[in-house]
This record gives structure tokens, sequence and C-alpha cells, in this order.
């Protein structure tokens, strides 16, 4: 594999771009860490997946036996006038061989690479064979309807659905496509955040019950229940408000390397979210290694 020439392999987690922000790392951490703990193997799958950064993160709880697979357009052309003006305008920086050189950076092996519209998902993907499916591609409504229709096709019961941008201003199809999908096709949120909706179509009611004792432990009014349709949702509160501790970040090692601590940069060491606290252990290996492989 050629390394584009616009990539530059990232010194930390921290410098991998996208908008996949702390809090939102903590709680996938902590939802992946519990299905770690508590449930049998499944597959994991993320829907557009940009630079890579959630797609890191994912691929750390990636366990023997799994498949992870990453579906996106990347750099390739899509007959869709529509999402074609989308990616022009939101993605492009986005190249494939800058995803798989971030991703390297961090782990041995890329996932599975599914370069294609999400649409074509389940010709990849076999029916309720994964715990997880991360959706992050289109904002356009009837694409994130198909997606999160795909995704209860794919997932087991009790998988967990997270889609993002499920209230930001310029994202009302995607707003439209979620609730909707809580409305009219079983989908149970088991909490929000500001960017985030995580959601199952199994039962909510223990992973909420253990979410909000975690919570808890680092404020009584960190999660706040409301109600929807009936149904008990949990909200992630402001994670500045009430201040957190400041977090150490994590260090760990891959196969074959020597621990390493992951460098802590300027905007890191200001943050009070416990997010970073709680990732998984990502470290970057040599950077001369890292450039050989990919050149």
């Amino acid at each position: 594999m050629q390394v584009d020439h616009t990539w530059r392999a990232p010194r930390s987690y921290d410098d991998v771009k996208g908008w996949f922000y702390p809090k939102d790392q903590a709680v996938l951490t902590w939802l992946l860490d519990r299905q770690d703990r508590l449930e049998p193997p499944g597959d994991l799958l993320e829907l557009g997946c940009y630079l890579g950064k959630s797609a890191i993160l994912i691929g750390g709880h990636q366990r023997a036996g799994e498949t992870f697979t990453v579906c996106d357009l990347f750099d390739a052309e899509t007959s869709d006038s529509a999402n074609r003006n989308e990616n022009a305008t939101s993605y492009a920086t986005l190249t494939r061989r800058a995803f798989e050189g971030n991703y390297l950076v961090f782990h041995e092996a890329l996932p599975t690479i599914v370069q294609a519209t999400t649409d074509q998902i389940t010709k990849h993907v076999s029916p309720g064979t994964c715990r997880l499916v991360h959706i992050d591609a289109s904002h356009l409504w009837e694409h994130v309807k198909g997606d999160i229709e795909s995704a209860q096709q794919l997932l087991r019961p009790d998988g967990l659905l997270v889609c993002d941008d499920y209230r930001t201003e310029h994202t009302p199809g995607v707003a439209a496509a979620v609730w909707s999908a809580v409305a009219n096709n079983g989908l149970k949120p088991i909490c929000v955040t500001g960017n985030k909706l995580y959601g199952t179509w199994g039962d909510p009611a223990p992973v909420q019950e253990e979410l909000v004792e975690w919570l808890r432990s680092f404020h009584p009014r960190l999660p706040e229940y409301q109600n929807i349709l009936g149904n008990p949702v949990v909200r992630v509160c402001r994670w500045s408000n009430p201040p957190l501790p400041r977090p150490t970040p994590r260090t760990g090692e891959l196969p074959g390397d020597s621990p390493a601590p992951v460098p802590v940069t300027k905007r890191w060491a200001r943050t009070r979210a416990i997010g970073y606290d709680l990732l998984p252990p990502l470290v970057t290996r040599a950077l001369r290694r890292a450039r050989a492989r990919l050149r």
C-alpha cells in the first residue's frame, strides 16, 4: 500500500481527526467493556468511518473469532448526486489510504473494509451476527433510514446501535430517521449524549441500571432519566457541569511492542472530561516502523 502524500502519521490518538468527542469515547468504551465482560462474541460494524477515530477505538475491542467491518465510500465516485454533493462538502479530505494509515498506527491489521455505499452492507455482513453497529455515514434522511434498517437486520437481538448526529443542527435528516425508528420500529434508546444516541432492539433496562451506577460514581447528577414514549432514557449530562477530576491517560501495548505512553497534547492536558481516562489501551508504535510498513 502506498501512502497518500497528504497523510501524516498521528503521534497520538488525540491527533486523529474526527468528530468523536471525549464524552462519547468514554460512554462507548464503557458499553464495549460491558459487552466484553458479559456477552458472547459477536461482530462489530461501522457505517461511515471518516479518518478512523471511532474505528480505532472500536477495533481495540475486537476479540478472537470476531470480525470488525467498516463500510465507507471513501474517495470513490457515487451516482447519487445528493450523496456526491455531501461528500464534496463535508468529506473532501477523506481517502482510504489516510484511514488505513491512521488505523495501522494503533493496530496490527486492518478491519475488513467494504468500499461502497452503505446500502450494500447487507451483501457483506450476515444477518444477526453483530453485537455493535455504529452509524456515522450519510446525513441524508433516506440513507440514514436505510442504514438503521440494515443495522436492525444485522444486529443480534440484544445488539447495540449507535447513531451519530441524531440532534445536530445541520443534520435534520438523521434526527428524522432516528426518532422514526424509535417511534415506529421498536428501537429503544439506552442513553443519549449531545452527539450520539445509543439504543437496542433488546431490553435496555439492565444496561441502563449499570450505566447510571457508573455515571453516578463520578457525580450523582451526571445521569438524568427522561421518558420517551413510555420508556426511560438516560441523558448523560455535560461532563464539565459539575466539574470532574482531570484524567490520567492510560498506556498499553500492542502484540510484539514494548509498552509506550500515549503522548499528552496541550489540548488533552486542559481537558476535564473523563473520556480519555476511560479509553481502551491505545498506543503509538515507533513511527519509523509504521512508516516502513505503509510504504
